[in-house]
């Protein structure tokens, strides 16, 4: 009878508290929390053989709270991310099969902006992609007006075009009331002796081709198919996927103080 018990109990335990509870899925919940990594980097991170990390991380896609996308780096390999805004609901849910009073409706939202605590400084964080065309435009603007100047923000390319991806500029207009006409791609040699706290690189190329920089800034990767021949429903996706990260890193960025 207490067997049967355990059994019935174990199925109507909420699935993310299932996928969450085991130590090593959580760790790699964790380090996927901060970027978007390829799978012997997680082994790296985490301290654990390939096979049992490839396990677990199959689990985690199973349960819809991974992803995972070819690089355009090398086609072999595969990033992995993790839906923020998915473990959001299922956080939610989770809280309500404990308890109704425990249902959070809505999930949770990261404030636009937080106040940073005097006297920090405004963190300082730039993005970089191949042609700085699109992607990393998309989200200096986006942070920017996220982040209500509490954040310096900038972007640059490995291999900068001549202009704006034309679909890129309409998508901030249009969608989010920015105006980037006179913004022009600027390589990352333009920036290289800047100091960042925290530098984000959108496309794997441009991830293996980092200058150095001064002060040893947080390097994050945020892996995001090139949207340059994607049709304007693309290019939309493309920046909703974007913002919606951003929303995610506010508060990371304006909870505490920026580094030294």
């Amino acid at each position: 009878m207490y067997y049967r018990g355990m059994v019935s109990s174990l199925a109507t335990t909420p699935a993310f508290l299932r996928l969450a509870a085991h130590p090593l899925r959580w760790r790699l919940l964790s380090e996927l929390a901060k970027s978007d990594y390829r799978v012997r980097e997680l082994v790296e991170l985490v301290g654990e053989p390939q096979n049992l990390v490839s396990y677990h991380l199959r689990l985690l896609r199973d349960g819809g709270l991974v992803t995972a996308r070819r690089s355009t780096f090398d086609a072999r390999d595969s990033y992995y991310h993790l839906d923020l805004e998915r473990c959001a609901h299922a956080l939610a849910a989770t809280g309500a099969a404990l308890h109704p009073a425990l249902h959070l409706t809505p999930p949770y939202t990261p404030p636009h902006p937080a106040p940073l605590r005097p006297p920090a400084r405004r963190p300082r964080v730039l993005f970089a992609c191949t042609g700085n065309s699109a992607r990393s435009p998309i989200a200096e603007a986006l942070l920017r007006h996220r982040a209500g100047g509490h954040v310096e923000t900038a972007s640059a390319g490995s291999h900068p075009r001549d202009r704006l991806h034309p679909g890129a500029v309409t998508v901030l207009r249009e969608h989010y009331g920015l105006d980037v006409r006179d913004r022009r791609p600027r390589h990352l040699d333009t920036v290289s002796g800047h100091r960042f706290d925290y530098v984000i690189s959108l496309c794997d190329k441009v991830r293996e081709v980092f200058p150095g920089f001064p002060g040893r800034p947080l390097r994050l990767h945020w892996s995001i198919p090139d949207p340059a021949t994607a049709d304007a429903a693309g290019l939309v996706r493309t920046a909703a996927e974007i913002d919606s990260r951003i929303h995610y890193l506010l508060p990371v960025l304006t909870s505490q103080e920026a580094p030294p």
